[in-house]
């Protein structure tokens, strides 16, 4: 998919991604320009809007919560950049979890590990979804 006459290669160094201007935001848009390059002269355009929601997973009987699962959702859309036409639109999932019973600061930090895993999956599901779009070589065609 990404070798030099691959289908996905027409991304790669040539895509500029804007994210939330949020933490986890930031940290999605690193990850997708990990995976695609950073842009001097962009041929296309790839937003993204993020959703993350927290939810107890498992509670005690004295009701302590001991684990939290993060669930998220990205929506993202393609454009070609010389005429704004939609190229690719879609949404991706998953979800990743931590534990809360360590001290505060062990907590925090693997809500923060946690976090860093979702967007990593989520950056990595979209990057998949592009590498299988058909459209990228002829953007006349754009959805």
């Amino acid at each position: 998919m990404l070798a030099p006459d691959g289908p996905g290669a027409a991304l790669l160094d040539a895509t500029a991604v804007t994210a939330p201007d949020t933490e986890i935001g930031f940290r999605l848009r690193a990850r997708l320009e990990d995976r695609l390059g950073r842009a001097s002269a962009p041929r296309y355009a790839l937003s993204t809007d993020l959703d993350i929601g927290r939810t107890s997973a498992a509670i005690t009987p004295a009701g302590d919560i001991t684990r939290i699962t993060l669930s998220g959702e990205a929506t993202f859309t393609l454009r070609a950049s010389a005429t704004d036409a939609t190229i690719a639109t879609g949404q991706v999932e998953s979800f990743t979890s931590y534990s809360t019973t360590g001290t505060t600061v062990a907590t925090r930090a693997a809500e923060r590990d946690a976090g860093d895993r979702l967007v990593t999956i989520l950056a990595d599901l979209i990057v998949t979804r592009l590498l299988a779009t058909p459209l990228l070589d002829n953007e006349a065609e754009a959805v």
